[in-house]
């Protein structure tokens, strides 16, 4: 039997089986037939947020951030390239704390930009404030697992 991991779709939130081996042959969702890696962060809501963190099981970094924000705008760039450079080992999300206020609270978010790294669902590191894409590639490496 094919070892399998299951990834929550970021366009449709289906949730996709894929066998460990075929991860880096840029799968798509069996459903909608979106890039289940896309070459883009992609957009959370709380209701999405929460659909990956108990479906997912690769590795997700989720971008804090909202519009105001000088140093989120200024961190977007290289948060995109060190998702290019992670995927598909690490997924790269955003979630706009101005129009989700509720994650805010719920995750106890004092300041932006926030990166939070979680796997299978639970939270493994966080780190305030703006980093470039080196640096948030050389964070992640030191707190996943394996």
């Amino acid at each position: 039997m094919t070892d399998t991991i299951h990834i929550v779709c970021p366009k449709c939130q289906a949730k996709n089986r894929i066998p460990a081996a075929k991860l880096g042959a840029k799968p798509t969702c069996g459903v909608c037939k979106a890039p289940l890696f896309p070459d883009a962060p992609f957009e959370l809501d709380e209701a999405k947020l929460n659909k990956h963190l108990k479906g997912d099981e690769v590795p997700l970094l989720v971008d804090f951030w909202a519009p105001w924000c000088g140093p989120c705008r200024m961190m977007a760039p290289g948060f995109a390239d060190a998702g290019q450079q992670m995927s598909p080992n690490v997924r790269f999300a955003k979630l706009d704390t101005e129009k989700h206020q509720s994650v805010g609270n719920r995750f106890q978010i004092r300041g932006i930009p926030l990166i939070i790294l979680f796997d299978k669902g639970q939270e493994v590191a966080r780190h305030a404030g703006a980093m470039d894409a080196r640096g948030i590639v050389s964070w992640v490496r030191q707190n996943v697992k394996g």
